[in-house]
């Protein structure tokens, strides 16, 4: 777990650092200096219809451990940064500029302690935290704040004024970080709490932790890294309990908020994105296999009303074109997958043949039956042959729900002869049995149908 400052580092937001007043410039660093050069040695660069078929017939009748740094896919970037003070505010405490662009700077309320060691600059705003606190979680910053720094008034920093938590006036470090100032928020408040607080993996929660996933792989805090893997494997998982767990928590959100199930999660473009971005493979069948059970209408012009659409100003960025085109041959299996289960089920000879053999023996007699034994090989399998026909009407004729869901369509094929009245329960154990074995082979096979195996 992630564990909160030592005694002499502990939070106070409440109270901000009485920064000394008058204008006080620091001189940057010039490039080709020695504290440059260690620098770039670090790494460190400057600047449809809801029936079922169910319902109609009974009407008729699923961890992985990421050590990779993401500089190895984007070089994480730093530089120190030239701050002075400006005048006061309306509550008598001096302002914070850029030296260079005269940008008026805001600490951040949460996250500015008076006994900082550090000055972690995210856009316009101020993060002083404890050097401690990021070389426990962090190899980058640890690496960092190992290389010997420029003598005091050499380096870009910030002279802050004693006070309750720093007894005399100290000189300490401003680095700019070239990321969202959201997100540095969100990683330096999971390091100072006991974990990070996650939500429901809905759109919201998502984009905090998602955040959090690519500065935690960025700056190499594999602890960090691993909680928010595990958190979006919860919603995009690797086994088919996991999925099938997810798709009941979408349909309760259906059902309670009116809204379609797939507003329940985020829009499986960013899902894909964010797992290229950072090398987490582990999160991709889910995220294809949701998006294959959609049109390509509603894939790429969705309608208000469809699950998929969002606004143009919070709308994904479209997948890359690799990632395109394996959609495109997933899809293709999917479709034939659902063609190729109606095909099997109207087969039926492996279900009744199961469901008639009991202790090594067939039981030919026409009667009703509550046991494991099929009593009429014939009735059943005229059963199965107009189940068929309701299933191609419902699935490849008429497109009803489901229709691009070969787990959804599997399930309720399953169901057909139990949701109807039936005189044999054999056979409708042994249907449920082979959907079931059915599902389990999908599920395997979602990796080979998006090319996913080979990456």
């Amino acid at each position: 777990m992630v564990t909160r400052a030592a005694s002499d580092e502990r939070m106070d937001s409440s109270s901000a650092a009485t920064p000394q007043t008058g204008p006080t410039t620091v001189t940057a660093v010039p490039t080709g200096s020695p504290s440059t050069n260690k620098l770039a040695a670090a790494g460190l660069r400057s600047a449809g219809s809801s029936s079922t078929l169910a319902s109609l017939v009974s009407q008729s009748r699923t961890r992985v451990k990421s050590t990779k740094s993401m500089a190895t896919l984007h070089a994480a970037e730093t530089q120190f940064s030239s701050l002075k003070y400006g005048d006061k505010d309306e509550l008598g405490t001096a302002t914070i500029l850029d030296v260079q662009t005269g940008l008026q700077l805001k600490r951040h309320k949460g996250l500015w302690f008076e006994d900082g060691s550090v000055i972690c600059r995210a856009e316009s705003n101020l993060f002083c935290v404890h050097m401690s606190v990021l070389e426990r979680h962090s190899m980058f910053f640890r690496d960092m704040f190992a290389i010997p720094q420029p003598a005091t008034g050499q380096s870009d920093s910030l002279v802050i004024e004693g006070s309750v938590m720093r007894h005399s006036a100290q000189r300490i470090p401003v680095i700019t970080l070239f990321d969202k100032a959201e997100d540095v928020s969100n990683l330096l408040n999971a390091l100072y709490n006991i974990g990070p607080d996650f939500g429901n993996n809905d759109e919201e929660d998502f984009r905090a932790v998602a955040g959090i996933l690519r500065l935690a792989t960025k700056y190499i805090i594999d602890e960090l890294r691993e909680m928010a893997l595990a958190h979006l494997s919860i919603a995009w998982p690797s086994t088919l309990k996991a999925w099938d767990l997810r798709e009941d928590l979408a349909r309760c959100h259906e059902l309670e908020t009116a809204c379609p199930a797939g507003h329940r999660y985020p829009h499986p473009f960013a899902v894909i994105n964010l797992a290229r971005e950072v090398e987490a493979p582990e999160l991709l069948a889910s995220a294809f296999y949701d998006l294959s059970r959609y049109s390509y209408s509603q894939i790429y012009e969705p309608h208000e009303e469809d699950a998929l659409y969002r606004p143009p100003d919070s709308a994904p960025p479209p997948l890359s074109a690799a990632d395109m085109g394996r959609l495109c041959v997933g899809k293709e299996h999917t479709q034939q997958t659902i063609t190729s289960l109606i095909q099997a089920m109207g087969n039926g000879q492996h279900i009744i043949r199961q469901a008639q053999q009991h202790n090594g023996h067939f039981n030919l007699a026409r009667r009703s039956s509550s046991g494991p034994i099929c009593v009429s090989a014939a009735a059943c399998r005229k059963d199965f042959t107009e189940l068929v026909e309701l299933a191609t009407q419902h699935y490849l004729f008429d497109r009803e729900r489901g229709c691009y869901d070969p787990l959804y369509v599997a399930e309720e094929l399953g169901q057909l002869k139990s949701a109807e009245i039936s005189e044999c329960k054999a056979c409708a154990k042994g249907l449920e049995s082979w959907a079931a074995r059915e599902r389990e082979k999908i599920w395997r096979l979602i990796p080979m149908w998006f090319r996913l195996d080979s990456i």
